[in-house]
């Protein structure tokens, strides 16, 4: 008989079993596969960007799915509190660009080992190659984890913290909706967020831009009457199949929230080459440059203004022949050439799958989890935390501080109203 169990060796399962064993609570840790914090281990492309150093009103407003849930959470342990919590484990960690907060030394697994080491050091029964088949509940409360072994392991409370559907290698398939669902739980539609964006346009197609990245662009989705829905400045790339890169990744949501409420099946998408200037100054900074050199070839003249590749791409889609000089070009097409690029607009139809995407997008509704403790409202000691829950942020370190908060706080509550129920 244990007075906590966890189920899943992710981000917010780690800091769930770690917190209820530091408020006294004997646990056990069970992870389907063979080893714990796999997730971790390849997060931040290897070197795990554990959270986000920025003011709690940010962080919520770059975790657009149901970020104003986690103030209750956020005023129990945040995003400085991470930051302490790893360097008290012996990991020093560095500020790099929009609040990103990694290991000095660069190193994922030294975040997973030190993870390990405290889990130990906490004497945490912890057990891989572990997979659970359901949670048995009754009269209103948790009872016991049931194993596919036919195991059956007695405990007070009951932490789930396995994950969505997102990066299924890593363990995430979706086993936990179905435990919520027999405890009464509502799963909101599921869907990918941070995930690449695909289109079949000629241009993608023929895969003319495929591998050329743009930096510092805006990127946007626009609705049916060419509004801007949202728009993100960063990095972008076109690859065989669309676009992809930080930009792309976090307009993504909003592509299938968009398809889905038009019922089209293509929307709008537009880029902004040069976001800090306007169309004006544009057009005069390309004027100027052709006025020059009035007698060079419009390709030549501009080369270094953007990438090669795109600049040519860009005179093509505004008809400008590449060899034009700046004597026989009409006033009005600097103009259009400028228009594109400041607003080079192309059509898109969807995402990759869900499995290929970063996050998955729904989950448990909140709705039925009390924010201050992540406790089930309609089973008792029973508990939520991480990517299960219907939230979700933008990559650069906001999922992740999710899960080290919620996780955090359903062990410290989990413990907790285990020592209320001591006689």
């Amino acid at each position: 008989m244990y007075d906590v169990i966890v189920i899943g060796g992710g981000p917010s399962g780690l800091m769930a079993a770690i917190t209820a064993a530091e408020e006294g609570a004997k646990v056990l840790l069970l992870e389907k596969g063979n080893k714990l914090g796999r997730k971790l281990a390849i997060s931040g492309g290897g070197r795990c960007n554990v959270t986000n150093r920025m003011p709690i009103e940010d962080l919520v407003r770059h975790i657009p799915g149901n970020g104003r849930f986690l103030y209750s959470a956020f005023s129990i342990f945040n995003n400085e509190d991470i930051i302490r919590f790893f360097e008290n484990l012996g990991i020093p960690l560095k500020e790099e660009d929009r609040g990103r907060m990694f290991p000095v030394n660069d190193n994922a697994q030294s975040v997973v080992n030190a993870l390990i080491d405290k889990l130990r050091a906490l004497k945490v029964t912890y057990r891989t190659n572990t997979p659970v088949k359901t949670i048995h509940y009754q009269e209103g409360k948790v009872k016991s984890v049931e194993l596919q072994t036919g195991e059956k392991i007695e405990a007070k409370a009951v932490i789930v913290a396995v994950g969505g559907k997102s990066v299924p290698k890593t363990g995430s398939t979706g086993d936990g909706y179905a435990w919520a669902e027999k405890a009464g739980h509502t799963i909101t539609e599921l869907y990918p967020t941070e995930v690449p964006i695909t289109s079949d346009e000629p241009f993608i197609q023929e895969k003319r831009l495929q591998g050329l990245s743009l930096r510092d662009i805006e990127l946007s989705v626009l609705n049916e009457k060419g509004k801007t829905v949202i728009r993100h400045r960063w990095d972008m790339i076109f690859t065989h199949f669309g676009i992809s890169g930080p930009a792309a990744l976090r307009c993504s949501q909003f592509v299938v929230k968009e398809l889905k409420k038009s019922k089209k099946k293509r929307i709008t998408m537009a880029i902004d080459l040069f976001p800090d200037k306007n169309r004006e100054i544009v057009f005069q900074e390309l004027t100027k440059k052709l006025q020059a050199e009035p007698k060079k070839a419009i390709k030549n003249v501009l080369k270094g203004y953007m990438p090669e590749r795109y600049l040519l791409f860009l005179l093509d889609q505004a008809g400008i022949p590449h060899d034009i000089t700046f004597i026989h070009l009409a006033k009005e097409k600097i103009r259009q050439f400028a228009e594109k690029i400041k607003h080079f607009t192309f059509t898109v139809n969807g995402t990759l799958p869900l499995e290929q995407a970063f996050v998955t997008g729904g989950g448990v509704s909140i709705k039925e989890i009390d924010p201050k403790t992540m406790e089930s409202k309609l089973m008792n000691g029973l508990y939520f935390c991480g990517e299960i829950l219907d939230i979700h942020g933008y990559t650069g370190g906001y999922n992740i501080t999710v899960a080290f908060v919620t996780g955090h706080v359903a062990g410290k509550s989990a413990a907790k109203m285990l020592s209320l129920k001591a006689p």
